[in-house]
């Protein structure tokens, strides 16, 4: 499939769900029981690294300025969610190299851009579906923690997209892991290799190394 084709059917897909399944639910509760759980934002988490676009392959500059081109664009958009501490979301997100390796794939090459170029490459898809791609990330309305992902083998979670993405964990019982099948079946799932970011709030995040893709491609 084409990007136009990815352009034309991520811009269709539904805006933000306020229902996440009942295995994913659950959790909320449990890190209730010392104290409330916190309203500190994902977004305020994001913007807090103020050096932008670098060499470090592991932090979030791309989709933190994906998320603010969105915002500025369509301020009305459900990614806004991402900015309201007091609703519960459980949010993946993908690290510069996961997009990098998805622009080298789009752009059928194997040398990986620079975190500039891959924005720039993202953004060229269209506000539309950038926005459809971020909100393939977003489980609104359970707080999903480590503990609780660990043991939601087969769960399929509800995103803010309106579709699902499918929990896999997997590896021997003293070391499991966690990947994410999404809706392409050509490229590896996307594994989550940071857990529980801004713990002990309503809004938790896990770190992703592939950007989800909500749809099949080539």
């Amino acid at each position: 499939m084409r990007i136009t084709g990815l352009g034309k059917r991520a811009a269709a897909v539904a805006t933000a769900a306020v229902v996440a399944s009942a295995i994913a639910a659950a959790p909320a509760a449990a890190h209730g029981k010392t104290k409330p759980l916190g309203t500190k934002s994902l977004a305020s988490v994001l913007t807090a690294d103020k050096k932008g676009f670098d060499h470090n392959g592991h932090d979030y500059d791309i989709l933190t300025a994906a998320v603010q081109a969105v915002l500025k664009a369509k301020p009305s958009s459900p990614v806004k969610v991402l900015a309201d501490g007091k609703t519960a979301l459980t949010a993946f997100l993908p690290n510069d190299r996961a997009f990098e390796l998805l622009v080298a794939d789009l752009q059928k090459t194997k040398r990986l851009p620079s975190e500039k170029k891959a924005f720039t490459a993202v953004a060229g898809l269209g506000i539309n579906t950038v926005e459809s791609i971020l909100l393939y990330h977003v489980v609104p309305g359970a707080t999903i923690d480590r503990k609780a992902a660990l043991k939601a083998d087969g769960a399929k979670l509800t995103t803010a997209a309106g579709s699902t993405i499918k929990v896999d964990v997997y590896g021997p019982r003293w070391h499991k892991r966690i990947a994410l099948i999404d809706a392409d079946r050509s490229d590896r799932n996307p594994r989550v290799n940071r857990f529980d970011i801004n713990k002990g709030n309503k809004q938790i995040a896990h770190g992703i190394d592939r950007v989800l893709r909500p749809i099949d491609l080539p």
